[in-house]
């Protein structure tokens, strides 16, 4: 049997094998905790400060300012629940675009009080930044907008968000999960308060994440126990991921230039035989990260697109791996003003650094003949 063609890398991406190396001691003979007071705890203690180096490192950080979680999902909801209970309950916004663990935790605060305001977006995907100054004029505590989205890939203008948060002196969170590794992520740069980053989309291992913070903010942690991460975020350190976080993002920096370049003359080449096949490309002219195309084909629906296109060998995503079970229109695209039947045949396309220009044509030709398929058989149903 072949090997599939693995086209769906903001879903999860294959760990290098240079951060399995890297993995392996703590998984076989320093299996240490990073808190006893021996030797196997301080040499686990010692790797788990040089991961957090090396994560900081990569997002123009101090390393005091990151605290390592579980993953994406924990850290999101680390700043908002955490900066919700340190101030008075208010306005959140967040974007319309924003993924479910921003967008769930957001919604929740409603209960303790809170009004919930959803950032809209251009049809290209873009935050209004228009409609952030109308939302603005309303006391806010906290902003939080993605860098990149995930189904689009498209790119948020998170710089001047921050700036027109902290002038109404909002507290600002960004999730940069599917950014980093992708394009340059520069914490001061952003503006931001909070950074959310994770190991497994940048060829590191599942189960680890961090919240890179201002430290001149204070939240009050979601987990209380032995004060592990300077109290932010207790429990055993899973030292394995957390060394395998660090050297991704060291490979992610070094590699980073020659991942756009790859990536982008493959994207680009996807997008034109996808678009003379008819599709329709989502932010398409608008700034994207250089792996991620998602498009739709009048007619189509996605999922079905996605499983004909799996038994081919190409696999792909109808949206967000953490949506994938629903049925649902993507709420992405209908924030973009895509119209249901449309948004209902989404397929998202997400490259990485072994997909080559072969792939590509043969994934566009394989779209092509099996959306032809389909529509006939459709008409010989009718």
């Amino acid at each position: 049997m072949s090997v599939p063609v693995y086209l769906d890398h903001n879903a999860t991406t294959p760990i290098d094998e240079s951060v399995l190396e890297a993995m392996l001691p703590f998984l076989r003979q320093q299996h240490g905790n990073a808190s006893s007071r021996h030797e196997m705890g301080t040499v686990a203690r010692r790797a788990v400060d040089r991961a957090r180096e090396q994560v900081a490192a990569a997002v123009g950080a101090r390393p005091a300012q990151v605290v390592f979680t579980s993953g994406g999902t924990e850290a999101n909801n680390l700043f908002i629940k955490g900066a919700a209970a340190m101030l008075r309950p208010q306005q959140i916004v967040v974007g319309a675009i924003d993924h479910p663990c921003v967008a769930m935790p957001a919604r929740d605060l409603v209960r303790a009080g809170w009004t919930l305001r959803r950032l809209a977006v251009d049809a290209d995907g873009v935050a209004d930044l228009g409609d952030l100054d109308v939302a603005l004029r309303q006391p806010t505590g906290i902003v939080s907008t993605m860098l990149a989205n995930n189904e689009t890939g498209v790119l948020q203008p998170v710089a001047a968000i921050a700036a027109r948060a902290r002038q109404a002196r909002a507290w600002m969170h960004s999730d940069a999960v599917q950014a980093l590794g992708k394009v340059p992520v520069d914490f001061e740069a952003l503006g931001v308060h909070g950074l959310t980053v994770s190991a497994h989309k940048l060829r590191g291992p599942k189960g680890a994440g961090a919240l890179v913070l201002d430290k001149r903010i204070e939240l009050k942690p979601l987990l209380h126990g032995g004060g592990h991460e300077s109290g932010m975020r207790s429990g055993t350190e899973n030292v394995p991921a957390i060394v395998g976080f660090g050297a991704a993002c060291d490979l992610a920096v070094a590699r980073l230039a020659a991942f756009e370049a790859h990536c982008v003359a493959l994207r680009d080449e996807l997008d034109a035989r996808l678009a003379a096949a008819g599709a329709t490309v989502f932010g398409r002219l608008a700034p994207r990260v250089p792996n991620t195309t998602c498009f739709a084909l009048d007619g189509i629906d996605g999922e079905t697109l996605v499983i004909e296109l799996d038994r081919l060998g190409f696999c792909v995503a109808s949206g967000s791996a953490c949506s994938s079970m629903s049925t649902e229109p993507s709420a992405t695209l209908l924030a973009m003003g895509v119209t249901p039947d449309l948004a209902r045949g989404a397929v998202r396309v997400s490259l990485g650094p072994d997909n080559d220009a072969q792939q590509i044509r043969d994934l566009a030709a394989a779209v092509a003949a099996t959306a032809s398929r389909l529509r006939r058989l459709t008409a010989m149903a009718v």
